[in-house]
């Protein structure tokens, strides 16, 4: 009678509830959400009782967000690109205010274009006129498949303004010489850090600063060297919640969950460990010594805002097709 009575007490009480969500990410954003996920779920689990697993999946943010169009059920996205979130929302999958939901424009963190050479920094690569140097390699994806390269790109290019009094066709020249530079462009960051860190190809790689740091510590026996050039882009890196897949899924509220807690100190201080600029003004100043002073523009400033950034310069017979002439 005891023993029945467990066994129907035992079918009777509720099972532990269990979340679950996709984080659909950038291409270099794997070891970063490795360590965040654990830390959040076992925030979450403490605040709520419920258990939640995080899948992952990384490509190239632009491609990311085509699968997302195409069926791909992310619940959550940490983009590093504004514009691959915006076709989300034009999409109908998200708010078109998805920059209002979280605080700093939806971007918990940010980065920098920045450079990586190899040990001694042989060919004396300090900028970016350093790039279109004759006899220089430089590797960086393809801006059309990868947000990080879309960022170098644009970044030379404000450079390039800011050196010539805002001469537009000498800034093409500029960009055209950096890309002719560049042997091969693979389609995402992961692949170009490959090239440079495993096949031994190129002098120079450029990606986000907080990439730098983290190839240096993989790679540590070759003894790769940061450069931060003098100026770059204000590399913002989105999130949201991708409201109609997150309400179908049921996790919307640990989706949202997730994302504000990027914006805690806890999380915040997991940015930092990867070379990421936080926006915390107490954990940005335990960290100040580790990140140099760079001058920073904005896509808004330079080139009028990513809408008018991607008209101009990203879309077919654009600007940035013209310097992929003969590559």
């Amino acid at each position: 009678m005891t023993t029945a009575l467990a066994v129907i007490l035992g079918l009777a009480s509720p099972a532990v509830a269990q979340d679950k969500i996709l984080n659909v990410s950038y291409d270099v954003a794997r070891e970063l959400f490795a360590e965040i996920n654990p830390v959040f779920a076992e925030k979450w689990q403490a605040d709520t009782g419920r258990t939640v697993t995080i899948d992952q999946s990384h490509g190239g943010s632009s491609k990311q967000a085509r699968a997302i169009l195409e069926g791909l059920p992310a619940d959550v996205v940490t983009f590093n690109q504004v514009t691959d979130i915006d076709v989300l929302a034009e999409g109908g999958l998200l708010e078109e205010d998805w920059r209002e939901a979280f605080p700093n424009d939806a971007s918990p963190f940010y980065s920098l274009p920045a450079f990586l050479v190899r040990e001694g920094n042989p060919k004396g690569i300090e900028d970016w006129d350093d790039l279109a140097a004759e006899g220089v390699q430089v590797i960086f994806p393809n801006p059309k498949t990868s947000g990080n390269a879309r960022y170098t790109y644009l970044a030379a290019y404000a450079y390039a303004l800011d050196q010539n009094g805002g001469d537009q066709e000498a800034a093409q020249e500029f960009v055209k010489k950096i890309f002719a530079n560049v042997p091969v462009f693979d389609t995402g960051g992961r692949a170009a850090t490959a090239t440079f860190a495993e096949r031994n190809i190129g002098d120079v790689l450029i990606t986000f600063e907080a990439e730098t740091g983290g190839i240096a510590a993989q790679y540590a026996d070759a003894k790769f060297e940061r450069v931060a050039p003098s100026l770059s882009v204000l590399a913002e890196f989105p999130v949201a919640v991708v409201t109609e897949n997150a309400e179908k899924n049921g996790s919307a509220e640990v989706s949202k969950a997730y994302l504000d807690y990027l914006y805690t100190p806890e999380a915040q201080r997991i940015l930092a460990k990867h070379y990421y600029r936080v926006n915390d003004e107490t954990v940005a100043a335990e960290v100040a010594a580790d990140f140099p002073e760079v001058k920073l523009v904005t896509v808004e400033d330079v080139f009028g805002g990513w809408e008018q950034a991607q008209e101009q310069h990203f879309a077919e017979g654009g600007i940035l097709d013209s310097v992929f002439v003969n590559q």
